[in-house]
């Protein structure tokens, strides 16, 4: 097939987005929740940060993870899009099935050196995680009515986490670390890509099967601080603050497109995520060796208009244009977790109850929307508990939470969280593909949980 040809199919079929997988996240791209604790406080967790976890949520936050900790944990996502245009056509998508498969996990391991024999480096905590924070599967009807600009979707990306945090004083960590962002082959297909079918023109006959696919690996880096200016008599924080910075990171993707299965041409494009800044405070109300209570409000602000276009190059030296012109947005979080520490129903164990809402913005504008980046103005509602099993307790009435050997266990926690998110209805009008024009409805439910494993 020429060059000429494949370049006017493209045109013609691929007016909106590409190489941009749906995020069931109102936030473009973002996939928030990555872990359970978090994700029960609405994801309002970066001035605690007091598990492995806080090596996604807040580096510093590593300095109060004593000894070695393993967190593991994945979620469980479904839900639908419902599109209806101004001609009354309807659609329905969904994620890739009643329920995303390959599920979004994530997975952290803290060390602090003076627990592994260093203590002149107590001050030191070394972590490494692994997560998926942008892009799930999705997919619409291939006889849909916006079939010429997307049928399915997916960007199984996944961040790779090297951290280290450093206990300044008492009251001061600070933190940094890399964002690795690549693909790998156990994770969907290992390779971004977006479908859609043929409009009939130019020789290929309509209904065909075009696909864009790409993979690559970014960097970014990443800087926190958490800061504890008010203590209870025991020492233990009752007003924490914190502060993360995410740089931008370009994921360069290189690819193919393929007519039927067949490839065509060589494409590639550049992915960019977004830098985000948080702020964030935790107060505890109460905090006593029986109980405590936290609040936390944490407001981030995502840097999406640095995504300005996704202009696709082909192996023939044509570049088609892609605008995105997307813009920043903030990101609120609310969240509470009451704990009893000494519950005299439940001996050895500390259990917790959380809640949480978050508020996310729509960084897409009319012009550029494309249903494979689909986003929309929403509200997640979140719940969630928690149980630590430590000392003489035993995990599921069978298991010894805590034993005398180094390879067993000091405690071992389960966290569990539900988050609906609800969607504001949109109506999308103008834009550079006029079959997308219509108004968009979407519903989300979430179940995550974490395992927690205290050495």
């Amino acid at each position: 097939m020429h060059a000429w040809r494949i370049t006017w199919i493209i045109l013609l079929n691929l007016s909106g987005p590409v190489l941009t997988p749906m995020e069931a996240d109102a936030q473009a791209l973002r996939f928030q929740p990555q872990g359970a604790r978090a994700a029960g406080q609405g994801n309002a967790f970066a001035a605690e940060a007091n598990d492995a976890s806080a090596i996604h949520y807040n580096p510093a936050g590593l300095t109060q993870v004593p000894g070695i900790q393993s967190v593991f944990g994945a979620s469980a996502l479904g839900g639908s899009v419902k599109f209806k245009s101004s001609t009354g056509l309807d659609s329905r998508g969904d994620f890739n099935d009643s329920v995303n498969w390959p599920p979004p996990s994530s997975f952290y391991l803290s060390a602090n050196l003076g627990a592994i024999g260093l203590p002149a480096l107590s001050s030191v905590t070394l972590g490494i995680g692994l997560t998926a924070p942008f892009g799930l599967n999705t997919r619409f009807p291939v006889d849909g009515p916006f079939n010429t600009a997307v049928t399915s979707t997916a960007l199984p990306l996944i961040d790779i986490k090297p951290t280290i945090a450093y206990k300044v004083s008492e009251n001061l960590s600070v933190g940094v670390g890399v964002d690795i962002y690549t693909f790998a082959s156990f994770l969907g297909e290992g390779h971004a890509e977006q479908r859609q079918i043929s409009s009939g023109t130019l020789g290929i006959p309509g209904g065909a099967s075009l696909e864009l696919n790409g993979k690559g690996t970014g960097v970014g880096l990443k800087a926190s601080i958490l800061y504890t200016p008010v203590r209870n008599e025991a020492g233990r924080p009752i007003v924490s603050l914190g502060f993360v910075y995410r740089s931008q990171a370009v994921v360069p993707l290189n690819g193919a497109l393929l007519v039927n299965g067949l490839k065509v041409a060589d494409a590639s494009t550049d992915l960019v995520l977004p830098q985000i800044i948080t702020g964030a405070v935790a107060i505890w109300p109460v905090r006593t060796s029986i109980s405590e209570w936290k609040v936390e409000l944490d407001v981030e602000y995502v840097g999406w208009s640095l995504n300005r276009n996704l202009d696709i190059r082909l192996s023939n030296g044509t570049t088609i244009p892609q605008p995105q012109q997307w813009k920043n947005v903030p990101v609120i979080a609310l969240g509470t977790e009451y704990r009893w520490l000494e519950p005299q129903w439940l001996p050895h164990w500390e259990v917790s109850v959380r809640a949480g809402y978050t508020r996310t913005e729509d960084p897409v504008p009319d012009r550029t929307f494309n249903p494979g980046t689909l986003s929309l103005p929403a509200h997640t509602l979140s719940l969630g508990t928690g149980f630590l099993c430590k000392g003489a307790g035993r995990f599921l009435g069978v298991i010894p939470c805590s034993g005398t050997s180094g390879l067993w266990p000091k405690g071992i926690g389960v966290d569990l969280a539900y988050q609906e998110w609800f969607y504001e209805s949109r109506t999308i009008v103008n834009n550079l593909n006029p079959t997308v024009n219509g108004t968009y409805h979407a519903f989300v439910h979430l179940g995550t949980f974490s395992f927690r494993y205290l050495f």
